[in-house]
């Protein structure tokens, strides 16, 4: 079953902007569907491909990479004979599938490029740890793209949903409510986005059984498996401050404030000594991390605290799966009580992820903000999310909070507006109610977050 994927647009733009001048390395968590693109892309665009799986490579075609690099002509022979395809100078294009598995690849990526027969595509997780770019040198012919898993408009065209995405748009643009029928209807739609995710294999498998959420909640722990295997396998130095952090994401996620704090994991633990930890986790994509900023003004980066850290799954399907054992999936009623709206906190955990993992697919670094209030010895503003525009002439911030539930106070969002006014270019408050506009914040359904 293929899948609609957005990113194959930004596929087509690279192939046309770069005629070959730079190989295409697109990085992203294990289990997203990259390979699987990458090679429809190949068929559907290129006379001919090869597609090179360093999972599964043999070491004669890794010996070609280490003997032949002076000789091209010789090189491209042996792939083709070892392949069996036919190339075609400027209508071909090689794949390097998992080409941090075999770095030397990646480093004859120079070569190859300036040799400017064929086009090339990367596919990677993992890229910039340390063990898979010490011993090579990183080519510059590289564009970086990183793909996600399904968003949520993909999600939509998997489940024959499409008319929904414009409308959702042209709602959000009028600043106007969805007729109520049709936001009922999002709303399911996103409800079961929360349950499911955007892993492909789960969408795959809830589909196949007729939206049967148990088989997609088997693919979802083979692939959180997965991702453990990888953690093992990892240096010892940092395996085990890794495996903390991942095993605990739902548990730091089901407290108030949510963020990671060390001395909890371990006594005495510093930033400092979970620095590589937080690298491993965001690189590899498994989460999405959530710095505070100090101050929000000009580059939100530039105030980011090393301290203060969030960590999300980088999917909500898994979170939900990595949260839940089986037998509570159903004792509980997970499903039933998130289909109702009625999960309580850990629903407010779902919904806090789902919306952190749109915004970064949407291209957004994520930072939070928190004021302690010295008098009231609480922190008096708590806001969920910034973004900005990024312009540097007109910067602006736009904070984001986030409610599962309908009743809610905007007492934290009002003081942090008040306290930033210039500052600000518009207030959203994310919450399962249709669009409204109140006290000049714009409170969305949470599936409207693509349009941020």
């Amino acid at each position: 079953m293929l899948f609609k994927r957005t990113i194959y647009d930004k596929f087509l733009s690279w192939k046309k902007e770069t005629n070959g001048k730079k190989a295409l390395l697109v990085e992203g968590a294990r289990r997203i569907g990259k390979s699987t693109i990458v090679e429809e892309f190949a068929k559907n665009e290129y006379k001919s491909y090869i597609l090179i799986d360093f999972a599964r490579v043999s070491e004669e075609v890794k010996d070609y990479f280490r003997l032949y690099l002076g000789d091209l002509d010789t090189f491209y022979m042996l792939l083709s004979v070892q392949y069996g395809v036919r190339l075609f100078p400027r209508e071909s294009i090689l794949i390097f599938d998992e080409v941090q598995l075999f770095p030397k690849a990646r480093e004859a990526i120079k070569y190859l490029v300036a040799d400017g027969r064929y086009d090339f595509l990367e596919t990677g997780s993992l890229i910039s740890i340390k063990e898979n770019v010490q011993e090579i040198l990183i080519p510059s012919e590289e564009r970086h793209i990183q793909m996600h898993p399904m968003s949520f408009e993909e999600f939509c065209l998997a489940l024959n949903e499409e008319p929904l995405i414009p409308y959702i748009w042209d709602c959000f643009l009028k600043k106007a409510p969805l007729e109520r029928s049709v936001h009922e209807k999002a709303m399911l739609v996103f409800k079961q986005y929360l349950l499911v995710g955007g892993m492909p294999m789960s969408v795959v498998a809830f589909l196949e059984g007729r939206k049967d959420f148990g088989r997609a909640d088997l693919e979802k722990r083979d692939i959180l498996a997965l991702y453990r295997s990888d953690i093992m396998k990892i240096k010892a130095q940092y395996r085990s401050k890794v495996l903390a952090i991942y095993d605990q994401i739902p548990g730091l996620l089901s407290r108030h404030e949510k963020r990671v704090v060390l001395s909890r994991i371990a006594e005495g633990s510093t930033a400092q000594q979970y620095e590589e930890t937080f690298f491993w986790l965001s690189d590899s994509m498994i989460a999405n991390e959530c710095r505070r900023v100090n101050d929000p003004n000009v580059g939100l980066s530039l105030t980011e605290s090393d301290t203060y850290i969030k960590c999300y799954m980088g999917d909500t399907g898994l979170l939900v799966s990595h949260a839940f054992d089986e037998n509570e999936l159903l004792e509980d009623e997970v499903y039933k009580q998130i289909l109702g709206g009625k999960l309580g906190i850990n629903q407010g955990m779902l919904y806090e992820n789902a919306i952190a993992q749109m915004l970064v697919a949407n291209g957004h670094r994520l930072f939070f903000y928190t004021h302690y209030n010295d008098e009231k010895r609480r922190n008096d503003i708590e806001i969920d999310f910034l973004i900005s525009n990024n312009s540097k002439m007109k910067y602006k911030v736009y904070p984001i909070e986030v409610k599962s539930g309908t009743r809610y106070s905007t007492e934290s969002l009002l003081r942090f507006r008040e306290k930033y006014k210039s500052r600000i270019g518009g207030c959203y408050i994310i919450h399962p109610r249709n669009l409204s506009v109140k006290d000049d914040i714009l409170c969305i359904p949470p599936y409207m977050a693509i349009c941020l």
